[in-house]
């Protein structure tokens, strides 16, 4: 029992030694970003209706460094000051899946096509999903009281936090981002090494072999299980390596695990409307199945 759980730690540090270069780049990163995209920026670009504004949601909500805090806020606001459904549902649908950080740690455990094909993903679905909800809605989310302020996220992230630039940058990437998704990144972790250390070689792929069914089990097993978008990497690094699962499958887990979640979904379904939240879902699971078998022909044919 004591060897297995020394097995554990040894395998969580391994796993952090890895990742924390991309990690701490991508945390400075954030940071930067946190206090040249402020949330009042995003409202303002994004704001408008028609196409452009929804490839720009999606485009935009890719790198975005969003504490978990203010992405549903900022997208409340978003649709309550004449953002359109479309946009809105497209900044959700990308933002969750990838980060800055996120996207560095993908490079360091899972390579850097993975890497950029995540992060070409999260756009399309996001781009997808907006217009679908655009064709399916016969005119635009009504725009609430202008006078009212949109919620912000009440941190380093917020445009009005005190301090200077690098100040509230250095705060925002080291304070809050990891103080924001710590706890999921832990977890995210143990649930790695536990896989790697107790999981015998190959076991999903002794359950179902490589393809439709394979992806379709870990898109489903990543539904419930909420974690943030870099805690999710580790994760689908062990899934791979000791696991045995294809990476379409692992994709497919990195897909719904950062973008499903309760308090999204119930703030889809009170401010957008259910047919919204319905093709929010639909299109999460369709760039999981179909993002994960383009990914796995990729692969095969490399």
């Amino acid at each position: 029992m004591m060897t297995t759980a020394a097995d554990v730690l040894l395998e969580m540090w391994g796993v952090l030694l890895m990742m924390s270069p991309y990690l701490l780049f991508g945390f400075a990163a954030a940071g930067l970003m946190s206090v040249l995209v402020s949330p009042a920026w995003v409202e303002r670009h994004l704001g408008g209706r028609g196409w452009w504004p929804i490839f720009k949601a999606s485009a935009l909500g890719v790198p975005l460094p969003l504490c978990s805090c203010s992405v549903i806020p900022v997208s409340a606001a978003l649709s309550r000051h004449g953002a359109s459904k479309a946009s809105t549902v497209s900044f959700l649908i990308s933002t969750p899946q990838t980060g800055a950080d996120s996207i560095l740690v993908t490079w360091g455990l899972l390579g850097g096509f993975f890497a950029v094909y995540r992060a070409v993903l999260a756009l399309i679905s996001g781009l997808v999903g907006g217009m679908l909800v655009s064709l399916a809605s016969a005119r635009d989310q009504a725009g609430g009281d202008a006078s009212q302020a949109p919620p912000t996220c009440k941190d380093a992230c917020s445009p009005n936090a005190s301090g200077g630039y690098i100040r509230r940058a250095a705060r925002y990437a080291f304070a809050t981002l990891p103080g924001d998704i710590g706890k999921s990144m832990v977890i995210g972790l143990l649930l790695a090494s536990l896989i790697s250390v107790l999981m015998p070689p190959n076991y999903f792929s002794s359950l179902v072999g490589p393809g439709a069914g394979q992806i379709a089990l870990m898109m489903l097993a990543g539904i419930p299980v909420y974690v943030c978008a870099t805690a999710s990497v580790p994760i689908a690094a062990a899934l791979v390596l000791s696991g045995g699962v294809s990476p379409g499958a692992a994709f497919a887990f990195l897909v719904t695990g950062p973008a499903t979640n309760a308090a999204t979904l119930a703030m889809l379904w009170k401010v957008l409307g259910k047919k919204a939240a319905g093709i929010y879902l639909l299109t999460i699971a369709a760039a999981a199945m179909g993002g994960g078998l383009l990914l796995d022909v990729f692969i095969d044919g490399a």
